[in-house]
């Protein structure tokens, strides 16, 4: 079966398309230009698509299935802040474009539309708050209001035939390059100064699986819902401390941060489904490869 995925050759697009290509399915990334040719492992389509609600893109969903929306208007590198100086661009690009678009997959016949949100959406609670489906929403960037207020646009559009599913991920790493920790890297072996953070993370191959699940789980048990997908808490200590072994560098690590005021995100709603993130394995089977400059 065919998914458009756009934003398909983003950070968090590929390891979702990567894992798509080696389960069978037949990939078309939506965007204004077509990959490489080798950015991926396996050949795939191509489908114009924009995220300007004044474009109809209806014919980019014919022979589409499923839909995955992964495509994000933002200044480069930012996403909280993405909207710079034009957050009316921003709300009108990543919502009004994001229902957009979806509405025109429901109208080609495409089965499911599943939307990559954010934690964002959650907003600001007390340190040490778990996060948990349906708990009140308390956005407190223009960058996580988008992503709520998407997300209720499409619960309002699933309907028999067509199901709707909101993942609200955390922090994405993972192996592929370039990397989210390279600048981080590459300031630590230059011995720049480096700040003490924490954060949580899940690796783009378990958001991949995410996708994945959704795709083909009964449509019953998730049509309309939101599902956290989150796995690990790091900082940049555990980062670099297996850089400074693996490069036999002497620079000073920073300290530990402190984890107990994160707000970490519940994933036992995802998991009922039979989710199963790497954990702390595949972090350190994905650093060390990092490490080692493969």
């Amino acid at each position: 079966m065919k998914v458009l995925v756009s934003g398909g050759t983003g950070l968090v697009g590929r390891y979702i398309v990567e894992e798509l290509l080696a389960a069978g399915y037949t990939v078309i990334i939506g965007g204004r230009h077509a990959p490489h040719p080798r950015l991926f492992s396996r050949p795939v389509e191509f489908a114009a698509l924009s995220l300007d609600p004044a474009r109809d893109h209806l014919e980019a969903f014919d022979e589409a299935y499923f839909f995955v929306h992964a495509a994000f208007h933002h200044l480069p590198g930012k996403y909280r802040g993405g909207e710079g100086n034009d957050p009316e661009t921003f709300r009108r690009f990543n919502l009004d474009g994001t229902v957009q678009l979806c509405e025109a997959a429901k109208r080609a016949g495409a089965r499911r539309c599943i939307f990559i949100s954010s934690r964002a959406a959650y907003g600001e609670h007390a340190p040490g708050t778990t996060l948990k489906e349906g708990m009140e929403d308390k956005p407190d960037s223009l960058y996580g209001e988008v992503k709520r207020d998407a997300e209720r646009s499409l619960a309002h559009l699933a309907a028999p035939g067509f199901a709707t599913v909101s993942l609200r991920l955390t922090g994405v790493y993972g192996n592929l390059r370039p990397n989210k920790w390279d600048k981080l890297i590459d300031d630590y072996l230059a011995g720049r100064p480096l700040p003490s953070r924490a954060g949580t993370e899940v690796h783009g191959r378990d958001v991949g699986r995410a996708v994945r699940l959704m795709l083909e789980a009964d449509a019953a048990r998730i049509s309309g819902e939101t599902f956290n997908v989150s796995d690990i808490t790091l900082d940049t200590w555990d980062i670099l401390e297996h850089i400074r072994w693996e490069r036999d560098c002497v620079n000073r690590l920073p300290l530990p941060a402190d984890k107990s005021k994160l707000t970490p995100m519940d994933t036992a709603k995802i998991r009922a489904l039979g989710w199963s993130p790497g954990g702390m394995p595949l972090f350190n089977e994905t650093i060390n490869t990092l490490a080692s400059g493969i």
